[in-house]
C-alpha cells in the first residue's frame, strides 16, 4: 500500500494523463533531462535533516529525482548481479534496497508535498515528470527476477522468521507473482500486451469522464436560487469576480454537483443536473465521449490478465492484497449488512416523503430530491447545519484538543518546533513527536491548514491529504516524516479559521491515519507504517480517530464559540449520534450497492447493464431509471486503482467501529481506557504493514472482527444472519 495515498486520492481525479504505470506492469524507464543545475550540487536537506522547501525549485527537484532514479536502477542491477550467490538476503539484498528507497522516496515525497501544498511552485506537468520517473525506477525491484527468486529462496531456507521478515519476503514474492515473473514464453508476452492496452483504455476512460464533467453546464442568473448556498459553493460557481451578483454556472464536477443537489430549491434544475450526471458518457448524450466500449475492453483485459496469472477472475486476484482474503468473505459481509440496511431504507424514504409533503412537496420523491430533503430534514430534526455551527469549532482549539487526546491515549507529546524549519508557505507549521520514553523526537510532521486560491487542489468532501515524506528505516537511521495538508477557511476579519463538523472529522481522520505512519516500530521501510497495509485495512486508524468525535467529553473539549467560548449547544452534543444515523439505511445501501456492483463487474462476463438491473432492486428502494448509465462514469473502478476494491472503505469502517467499541466497553465497565489506548498503540499504530491486519486485530481484540459495532453506530439492527 506504499503508493496508496496518491493512487487513491489525487492522480485519477486531477491528472489529464496517467501519472504512473500500473503497479502490476513491468516497469520501463523514461529519462528526464537534468534541467538547469548540476544535480551533484542539489541538496534538498538542511543541516537539521529536514527538507529545504523554501530552496526547492522545479529544476532542482527534477534534476535530483533524475540522478537518484538512475542511481536506484544501477543499484538494483548491482543487487541482481549478486543475488544468485547471496547467503543472507536480508543483509545482502533488502538492506541495500532500503538505502536506495530512503534517498529516492524523500525527494519524491517532497515533490508530492509541494504539489499539494503549492501547485504554483510545483505545477501538474512538472510533477507528472517527477512522479513517473520515481515510480518507474522504484518498480524495477518488483519486476526483477533475481530479487524475486532470492526472496523465494530465503523463505524456503529459513525456518524461523519474525512477523516482519515474513511480511517483507511475502511482499516481494507476491509483487513478483502479480507482475508475472513466474510466467514465461508467449503468455508473458501476451500479459505485457494486455497491460499496455489496459493502461490506454483506462486513460481514455478517465479523459472522457473529465470531458463529460465539464461539458454539461447550467447558467443561473436568479440570485434567489442561490440564497441558501454555502459561501464556498457560490464562489465555485461564480462566473466573473462578483459572487453576490453572479452569474453562476453549475457543472458536474464533484465539488459543485454534490452540494448543488443538497441546496438547490428548484426541482427542475435538480432533475436536469441529476439526469446529466447519471447519463454521462452514454450514447444518450454524445457518441464521441461514450465509454461503453472502453468499459467492456477494461473488463475483458482484466479478466484475461487474471487468468494468465492463475486466477479465475480479476476479483479473485484483487483479494491477494486485501484483508478480507476472498470474494466469498466480502460478499458475506456485504449481504449481512444489506439485510439490516435495506429494510431501514424503506422506512427512511417513507418518513422523508411525509416530511417533504408537510412542507408543500406534492410529488413522489425521486433520486434528484433525496439530497435536498435529506439535508432539510436533518436540520429540522436535530438543529444541525454544517455551515451554521462553524463558530463553535475554531481551528486552534480543535488542534489543541486533538493533540491533547492523542497525548493522553498514546503517551506521546506533540511539540511545535519554531525556527530553522523551512516550509513552502508561511502558514505551515512543523511539529515533533516525543514518546514518553525518549528525550529526542521519534517522528515529525508538517501541518498546512488553510485553503489558498489557485495553489491547492480542491475535492468536495475530501479536504485533507496525508503525505508520507519519509518512512522509518532502522538500517538508515531515518525517522518518519509526513505532511498534513488541508483546505480549511483561512482566518479573516479578526476571526480564526472556523471548521464545519465535517471538517473537524476530516482533521481527526487524517491525523489518525498519519499516526500509523509516525508511530511505527517496524524496522524495514518497505513494511513500516502505512507501507504494505492491505487496502481494505489502510483507512482503519483514521476512522478510529473519527469515532472520538461522537464521545460527549471529547466533543465538548474540541468545541467552544470562538468569541465567547460558549460551549456547543447541549442538544447538538446529545444529537450527534442521531445525526450520524440519519438515513443510515439509505446511505449504507448505496455504499453496499456500488461495492457489490464493482465485485460483480470483475467476477462475471455479463453485459454491465444486465448486472445493474439485476442488483438494483435488491439495494435500492427507488426505481431504476432506464436511462441511468452510472457505470459508464465509475472512474473509481475503471480508471483509478479500486477495481474489485470499492468495498475497502466500508470494510475499514467496519474494522474501525469494532476497534473503537473496545474503548467504549472499557469506559462502561469502569476499566482503564488508557490501557486500551496502549494496546491500540502497540498493535495497530506500532505494527503497521509488518504483520497481517487480521492477526493485528486479533492481538488487539482477542477475536476476529464483527460488523455489530458498525450497525450499532449507525442505529441499524443486528441482522439475522449475524445473530446466528
Amino acid at each position: 500500500m506504499a503508493l496508496s495515498f496518491f493512487r487513491t486520492h489525487i492522480i485519477s481525479r486531477h491528472a489529464r494523463k496517467q501519472f504512473y504505470q500500473n503497479k502490476r506492469n513491468s516497469g520501463y524507464v523514461v529519462l528526464i533531462p537534468e534541467i538547469g543545475e548540476d544535480a551533484d550540487k542539489n541538496t534538498l536537506l538542511s543541516e537539521n535533516g529536514l527538507p529545504e522547501f523554501n530552496e526547492m525549485s522545479i529544476e532542482k527537484c527534477i534534476a535530483t529525482i533524475s540522478k537518484q532514479s538512475l542511481e536506484y536502477e544501477n543499484g538494483v542491477r548491482q543487487i541482481e548481479y549478486s543475488a544468485p550467490n547471496c547467503k543472507n538476503a536480508f543483509v545482502e539484498i533488502f538492506q541495500p534496497l532500503e538505502k536506495l528507497d530512503t534517498l529516492l522516496e524523500l525527494t519524491w515525497g517532497m515533490a508530492k508535498t509541494l504539489y499539494l501544498g503549492n501547485s504554483s511552485l510545483m505545477p501538474t506537468k512538472s510533477y507528472i515528470q517527477i512522479h513517473e520517473r520515481a515510480h518507474n525506477a522504484r518498480s524495477t525491484k518488483f519486476t526483477s527476477i533475481p530479487i524475486f527468486q532470492a526472496a523465494v529462496n530465503e523463505k524456503n531456507r529459513l525456518k524461523k522468521l519474525t512477523d516482519e521478515e515474513q511480511r517483507l519476503l511475502d511482499k516481494y514474492i507476491l509483487e513478483g507473482k502479480l507482475n508475472g515473473l513466474d510466467i514465461k514464453g508467449t503468455k508473458r508476452e501476451r500479459l505485457n500486451n494486455i497491460l499496455t492496452s489496459l493502461q490506454k483504455e483506462r486513460q481514455i476512460f478517465r479523459e472522457k469522464v473529465n470531458t463529460a464533467n465539464k461539458l454539461f453546464t447550467t447558467d443561473i442568473r436568479n440570485a434567489e436560487l442561490i440564497r441558501q448556498f454555502p459561501e464556498s459553493l457560490v464562489k465555485a460557481m461564480t462566473v466573473g469576480n462578483d459572487p453576490e451578483r453572479g452569474p453562476w454556472k453549475m457543472t458536474l464536477q464533484s465539488h459543485i454537483y454534490e452540494p448543488f443537489m443538497q441546496y438547490c430549491p428548484d426541482r427542475n434544475l435538480r432533475w436536469n443536473a441529476w439526469q446529466a450526471h447519471v447519463q454521462r458518457c452514454s450514447n444518450y448524450v454524445s457518441k464521441e465521449i461514450e465509454t461503453a466500449t472502453n468499459l467492456d475492453n477494461i473488463r475483458s483485459y482484466r479478466m484475461e490478465q487474471a487468468n494468465i496469472l492463475g486466477y479465475e477472475t480479476y476479483a479473485d486476484m484483487s483479494m491477494e492484497t486485501k484483508m478480507a482474503g476472498s470474494v466469498d468473505n466480502v460478499n458475506y459481509i456485504l449481504d449481512s449488512l444489506l439485510d439490516s440496511a435495506r429494510s431501514m431504507q424503506d422506512a427512511e424514504i417513507e418518513l422523508l416523503q411525509r416530511y417533504a409533503k408537510e412542507r408543500g412537496f406534492d410529488s413522489k420523491l425521486e433520486w434528484w430530491d433525496i439530497p435536498y430533503w435529506q439535508r432539510k430534514q436533518k436540520w429540522s430534526l436535530y438543529g444541525f447545519d454544517e455551515e451554521k455551527i462553524r463558530e463553535y469549532f475554531p481551528l486552534p482549539r480543535v488542534i489543541t484538543s486533538l493533540f491533547n487526546l492523542c497525548s493522553t491515549l498514546f503517551k506521546i507529546e506533540i511539540v511545535e518546533r519554531t525556527g530553522q524549519v523551512h516550509t513552502w508557505h508561511k502558514d505551515v507549521k512543523f511539529y515533533d513527536i516525543y514518546d514518553d520514553s525518549s528525550n529526542t523526537p521519534i517522528a515529525g510532521f508538517y501541518l498546512d491548514p488553510y485553503a489558498r486560491q489557485d495553489q491547492k487542489i480542491r475535492v468536495y468532501d475530501d479536504a485533507g491529504w496525508h503525505i508520507s515524506i519519509r518512512n522509518k528505516c532502522t538500517s538508515m537511521s531515518t525517522l518518519p516524516l509526513s505532511a498534513l495538508i488541508f483546505n480549511f477557511q483561512a482566518p479573516a476579519e479578526g476571526k480564526p479559521s472556523l471548521l464545519s463538523f465535517n471538517e473537524v472529522g476530516v482533521l481527526f481522520q487524517r491525523f489518525g491515519h498519519s499516526l500509523r505512519h509516525l508511530l511505527t516500530k517496524a524496522n524495514y521501510s518497505e513494511v513500516a507504517g502505512l507501507s504494505n497495509v492491505e487496502w481494505d485495512a489502510a483507512e482503519v486508524c483514521g476512522q478510529v480517530m473519527s469515532h472520538w468525535l461522537y464521545d460527549p467529553h471529547t466533543i465538548r473539549a474540541v468545541s467552544g464559540h470562538y468569541n465567547t467560548d460558549e460551549p456547543l449547544p447541549e442538544d447538538i452534543v446529545k444529537n450527534l449520534q442521531n445525526i450520524r444515523s440519519h438515513m443510515a439505511g439509505f446511505n449504507l445501501s448505496r455504499e453496499l450497492y456500488f461495492s457489490k456492483l464493482d465485485i460483480e463487474l470483475h467476477s462475471r462476463k455479463d453485459f454491465w447493464r444486465d448486472i445493474v438491473r439485476e442488483l438494483w432492486p435488491k439495494y435500492n428502494a427507488l426505481p431504476f431509471d432506464k436511462y441511468d448509465s452510472h457505470p459508464l462514469s465509475f472512474t473509481k473502478i475503471f480508471s483509478e486503482e479500486w477495481a474489485a476494491a470499492y468495498y475497502c472503505r466500508l470494510w475499514s469502517k467496519m474494522i474501525a467501529a469494532d476497534i473503537y467499541s473496545a474503548f467504549e466497553e472499557a469506559r462502561k465497565a469502569d476499566q482503564d481506557v488508557l490501557a486500551v489506548g496502549k494496546r491500540y498503540k502497540d498493535t495497530f499504530l506500532a505494527v503497521g504493514g509488518s504483520c497481517h491486519p487480521s492477526e493485528v486485530f486479533r492481538r488487539f481484540r482477542g477475536r476476529d472482527p464483527s460488523p455489530h459495532a458498525l450497525l450499532k453506530n449507525l442505529g441499524l439492527p443486528k441482522t439475522k444472519v449475524l445473530e446466528e
